[in-house]
C-alpha cells in the first residue's frame, strides 16, 4: 500500500506546473549536434546546429530560448520556415505550415554570436603570459540561463540531452569540452575543426567549450582520466589539484555508490575573475578561475591551499548531485548547491582530519547561513522562482549554506549509515534525470523507515532560525530532567514573529549521557538526560537552531566551559554573540564566555574570537567607540599574535596557519601600529624581490597595506598592479586599490574604471572593493555611471549588483536611495537584492543600538 506522501509524489511528478516564463512541454530536445567557429580576435563567433527533436503533441509551433544570437536561418526536418524572436523573454519561435506530427523530426538553425568580455556565454579571458606577451583564453559559462547565448536550445533543467558539440581553433591551440576528443581536422583556413564525443543526457547549463594557448597534465583514477587544463607554464601548479581530485573520485564513488560514468573529468583554469561564480561544475569540464585550482606556492597562503581543496570537492560533488540528478526547475536549486556544499564539507573533514572542517563549519558557514536567515531579508531554502533575475538571487547563503546545514542535521538525526542509504538509492533511481526536493524526503524516509518530511519541510519551507530554549532543570534520581521549549531566533522583529519548527536535538550532560529529542512548539517539552552535571544543549551543534539557556545553566556552561567538545565551543560562542545581537540576553554571557577562552586554546577558538571581535568592531566604526573599543581588540588579540608569531612554523596545522593569517588581517585593519608598520616594510621590499612577503601571510599583509594606505602608497600599489603579469596576482592587487580607507585614494580608484587599465570583471571586482570602505561613495558612483557599470557587469548579476554596494551604509538615507534606484530601474520581482541590502542596514542599526551599552559596560572595566 502507498503512503499518502508517495501518492502526493507520484502526482507531483506525473503532472508539474510551469513557472512563468518556462517553455510549452509539447516538443523536447533529444540530441543537440552543434558546431561553432569562433573568431577571438574579432570577438564574434558562427554557429551551426541540427537537433533532433520529440514532438510530444502536434504543434504548429515550436518555442525554444535563443538570446543575443542573430538567428539566420530555421528549418524543420529540412525545410526553411519563418522564425520570430523576443528579446525580453529570450525565445525563438518557429511557425510551420501545418502541425507537426508526434514523434522524432529535425530542427536546424545558422546565427552568428558575440564572444563577451564577462563570464556569461562564450566569453573571453584576456592576460599576460611570463613574457609580457598577451593571450586570449575563450570559455563558456551557461548557468544558469546563459546557454541560450552559445545556440538556440531549450534552456531549462529538464529538458535534458544528449550534446555532440564541434568546434574550430586556431592551429597548435588547444579545444576542451565535456567528453574526450574525438577527432581533429586541419581546415582549409588553417584552423582545426574539434570533434569530442557525444555525452550522456544533461542538462544545457552543464555544456562547456573552451579554447587557448593551453596545456594539459592529466593521471588515471580508476580508469577514469583526471585533467588539469592552464594556460602555458603553470600547469605544475595542478598538482595538488589533481592529488586531491584522485582520492575525491574513489571518495564519491564510494559514498555515491554510482561511479562517475563519464570517461574522463577536465579541471580547466581561467585566469580571469567573475562577480557571480569562481567555479562551475560543466560535466566532465569543471571550469574554475585560476586561484580556486593552481597552488602557487610563493604567492598563496595555507587558507588559499585549503579553499582549493573544498572547491574542487565541492565541484566534484556536483557531478552527481547537479549533473547526474539534475533538479527539475530552479526552485529545487537547493538539490545541486546546498547537496554539494555540504558534501565538500563532509569529504573535506574525512580526508583531512587535521583541518578540523567539521568544527570550523559551525563557526563560520553556520554562523554565515543564520546571519541572514535571521533578518526580514530571508526566504525559504525551497522558492519560487519566475525571472531570469530571480534565478541569479537563489545563489544565495541560504540555498548554500542553510541547505548545508539543513542536510547536516538530516544526516545527524537519521545517522549517517542510514543517510548514505538513502542517498544511495536517490542517486541509483534517479541518475540521468530530473527531480523535485520530495522525492528525496521519500528515498530518506524508505532508508529510516521514518518520516523524514516532518522535519524538512519545516527547514526548506519556510524561511528563518528555531530558537530552544532551556527553562529550568533539576537533577533527580540520578538523571537531570530540563524543560524546552522552540521559539524563533530573529535579529528584526519581522523575523521575531512566531513560528514553528520540528527540531531534532541532541541533549547531554557533561561526562554524563546523552539523550534526543524533537522540540517543537511554545509549550514546554520534558527532556530527561542520565548523569547530573552541566547540560549541554545541541551536543555537537548539529542541527540548525540557536539555543539559549536559563541563568543556572549559562553559569554552568561559562564554568566547565575547557570540557565541552569543541564544536560546542564553537558554537555556544556564536549562539551567545548572536543571542545578545539579537535582543534576547545581554551580551555580558558573551563576554564571560569569551574569557573562558585561554592562552592555550584550540586556533579554532580565537579564530572564531577573532571574527566576533571584528563584527562588534564594525558596528561603532565611524563613532566615538572605535578607538577604544579597537584598542580593548588589540590588547585581547596582540599577545595571541604574538604566541603565533607571524612566520609559519615547522608541523604547524592548518588551524594555526589560518589563524596567523585572520589575527594579522583583524589588527592591521584596525590599524595596529606594529602590524601596519611590518606590512609597509614588507610591500616596499616587493620593489626588489617580488617573494618578498612570506606566502603564509602574504593575504593580511597586503590588505593591512592597502586598508591604511596614504594616497602615495596607493599610487605604489597601483604601479605593481600595472607592472604584475601573473593574472592572479595582477587580479588581487586590482582587488586591492579600492580597500584605501583613505577617501581621496577611493576616488582615484574610482577615476581607473571609466578607463581601460583594466579589464571588465577586473573593474568590477574594483568597485565591489571600494564599497568595502566607501559604501556610499560607491553606490553613487554606480548608480550615476549605470550604463558604464553595466558594461562590465555579467547579466545574471545587474540585478544585485548595484544595490549590494550600499548594503554597508550607515548613513540614515542609504535606505530610501536604494528602494528609489530599484523602483526605478528593476521589475517588481528582481527587487529581492535591494530589499536584502535594506534590511542588512537595518539590523546592522539595530544591532549596534541594541549593544552599545553593554560595549560601554566592557570597555569601563
Amino acid at each position: 500500500m502507498k503512503s499518502a506522501l508517495s501518492v502526493l509524489l507520484a502526482l507531483t511528478v506525473s503532472t508539474p506546473a510551469l513557472a512563468a516564463g518556462q517553455l510549452p512541454q509539447t516538443v523536447a530536445p533529444v540530441v543537440y549536434d552543434i558546431t561553432i567557429r569562433p573568431d577571438a580576435k574579432a570577438m564574434t563567433f558562427a554557429g551551426e546546429e541540427t537537433v533532433d527533436v520529440d514532438v510530444r503533441q502536434a504543434t504548429a509551433t515550436i518555442v525554444l530560448n535563443a538570446a543575443e544570437l542573430a538567428v539566420s536561418r530555421a528549418t524543420f526536418d529540412g525545410k526553411a520556415v519563418p522564425f520570430t524572436m523576443d528579446k525580453a523573454a529570450q525565445t525563438l519561435t518557429l511557425t510551420l505550415p501545418q502541425a507537426a506530427s508526434v514523434g522524432r523530426h529535425k530542427v536546424g538553425f545558422a546565427w552568428t554570436g558575440t564572444i563577451n568580455r564577462s563570464a556569461n556565454g562564450l566569453f573571453a579571458i584576456d592576460y599576460s603570459n611570463a613574457d609580457g606577451s598577451q593571450s586570449r583564453m575563450l570559455a563558456t559559462q551557461f548557468e544558469a540561463p546563459d546557454a541560450r547565448r552559445f545556440a538556440p536550445m531549450w534552456d531549462e533543467p529538464a529538458f535534458k540531452a544528449k550534446f555532440r558539440l564541434s568546434a574550430t581553433a586556431p592551429k597548435g591551440q588547444m579545444a576542451i569540452s565535456n567528453m574526450p576528443v574525438a577527432s581533429v581536422a586541419a581546415q582549409a583556413d588553417g584552423t582545426q575543426l574539434y570533434r569530442f564525443g557525444e555525452t550522456p543526457v544533461m542538462s544545457s547549463y552543464l555544456l562547456y567549450f573552451g579554447s587557448g594557448d593551453l596545456e594539459r597534465k592529466t593521471v588515471d583514477a580508476n580508469g577514469v582520466e583526471i585533467g588539469v587544463v592552464s594556460r602555458k607554464g603553470v600547469v605544475d601548479q595542478g598538482d595538488y589539484a589533481l592529488g586531491s581530485a584522485t582520492k575525491l573520485l574513489s571518495y564519491y564513488n564510494d559514498y555515491f555508490g554510482t561511479p562517475y560514468p563519464l570517461p574522463k573529468m577536465d579541471m580547466i583554469a581561467g585566469p580571469g575573475s567573475s562577480q557571480f561564480f569562481g567555479a562551475m561544475e560543466n560535466w566532465g569540464a569543471i571550469f574554475y578561475f585560476e586561484n580556486e585550482l593552481l597552488f602557487n606556492p610563493k604567492v598563496m597562503t595555507e587558507s588559499n591551499r585549503q579553499r582549493i581543496h573544498t572547491v574542487v570537492a565541492h565541484e566534484m560533488a556536483h557531478q552527481w548531485f547537479g549533473d547526474l540528478v539534475t533538479m527539475r526547475w530552479w526552485d529545487d536549486l537547493w538539490l545541486n548547491e546546498g547537496f554539494a556544499s555540504w558534501m565538500e564539507g563532509k569529504a573535506t573533514n574525512d580526508l583531512n582530519p587535521s583541518w578540523k572542517a567539521a568544527a570550523a563549519s559551525v563557526a563560520g558557514e553556520r554562523e554565515s547561513a543564520m546571519g541572514i536567515d535571521a533578518t526580514s531579508a530571508t526566504h525559504p531554502i525551497i522558492r519560487k522562482i519566475e525571472t531570469v533575475d530571480q534565478i541569479g538571487e537563489a545563489f544565495d547563503s541560504i540555498t548554500y549554506l542553510k541547505g548545508q546545514a539543513v542536510i547536516g542535521m538530516l544526516e545527524s538525526t537519521l545517522g549517517s549509515d542510514t543517510f548514505r542509504k538513502g542517498i544511495r538509492a536517490y542517486m541509483a533511481k534517479y541518475k540521468y534525470q530530473n527531480t523535485v526536493t520530495e522525492q528525496l524526503w521519500e528515498e530518506l524516509s524508505k532508508a529510516s523507515g521514518t518520516n523524514v518530511a516532518t522535519i524538512a519541510h519545516d527547514f526548506t519551507l519556510q524561511g528563518g532560525v528555531p530558537l530552544v530554549t532551556m527553562t529550568g532543570s533539576r537533577c533527580e534520581g540520578g538523571k537531570t530532567i530540563a524543560t524546552l521549549t522552540q521559539g524563533r531566533f530573529g535579529l528584526d522583529e519581522a523575523s521575531k514573529t512566531p513560528q514553528t519548527w520540528h527540531v531534532p536535538i541532541r541533549i547531554a550532560t557533561i561526562g554524563g549521557a546523552e539523550t534526543s529529542a524533537i522540540v517543537t512548539g511554545a509549550a514546554a517539552t520534558p527532556v530527561s538526560v542520565g548523569g547530573c552535571g552541566t547540560l549541554v544543549l545541541n551536543q555537537g551543534k548539529g542541527s540548525y537552531t540557536r539555543v539559549m539557556y536559563d541563568d543556572a545553566g549559562h553559569a554552568a556552561i561559562v564554568r566547565d566551559y575547557a570540557k565541552l567538545g569543541l564544536e560546542d565551543r564553537l558554537g555556544t560562542l556564536g549562539d551567545d554573540y548572536a543571542l545578545a545581537a539579537g535582543g534576547y540576553q545581554d551580551l555580558g554571557r558573551w563576554f564571560d564566555l569569551m574569557a573562558q577562552v585561554k592562552a592555550d586554546a584550540d586556533p579554532l577558538e580565537w579564530d572564531t574570537v577573532t571574527g566576533e571581535l571584528s563584527r562588534l568592531d564594525g558596528l561603532y566604526e565611524g563613532t566615538p567607540l572605535e578607538k577604544p573599543l579597537r584598542a580593548k581588540i588589540a590588547a585581547i588579540l596582540s599577545p595571541v599574535l604574538a604566541r603565533v608569531g607571524f612566520e609559519a612554523r615547522p608541523g604547524e596545522t592548518a588551524p594555526a596557519s589560518n589563524l596567523r593569517e585572520a589575527l594579522i588581517g583583524r589588527l592591521g585593519a584596525s590599524g595596529d601600529p606594529m602590524v601596519a608598520a611590518r606590512a609597509r616594510g614588507y610591500v616596499t621590499a616587493l620593489a626588489k624581490n617580488p617573494d618578498a612577503i612570506p606566502a603564509a601571510i602574504r593575504g593580511p599583509i597586503l590588505s593591512t597595506y592597502a586598508t591604511r594606505a596614504t594616497p602615495a602608497e596607493w599610487e605604489k600599489l597601483l604601479d605593481l598592479a600595472k607592472a604584475e603579469r601573473n593574472p592572479v596576482v595582477k587580479n588581487c592587487y586590482v582587488s586591492l586599490l579600492g580597500f584605501a580607507e583613505d577617501e581621496s585614494a577611493a576616488r582615484r580608484a574610482l577615476g581607473l574604471l571609466k578607463s581601460d587599465t583594466f579589464t571588465p570583471p577586473q573593474r568590477a571586482a574594483l568597485l565591489r572593493s571600494i564599497a568595502g570602505a566607501h559604501p556610499d561613495l560607491a553606490f553613487d558612483w554606480a548608480v550615476a555611471n549605470k550604463p558604464l557599470v553595466d558594461s562590465f557587469l555579467e547579466e545574471s548579476n545587474r540585478a544585485t549588483f548595484i544595490v549590494g554596494l550600499g548594503a554597508g551604509s550607515n548613513d540614515p538615507a542609504m535606505p530610501g536611495k536604494i528602494e528609489s534606484w530599484a523602483a526605478a530601474n528593476l521589475p517588481e520581482g528582481s527587487r529581492g537584492g535591494a530589499k536584502r541590502a535594506i534590511s542588512q542596514i537595518a539590523v546592522r542599526k539595530a544591532v549596534a543600538d541594541r549593544l552599545k551599552p553593554a560595549v560601554q559596560n566592557w570597555l569601563a572595566r
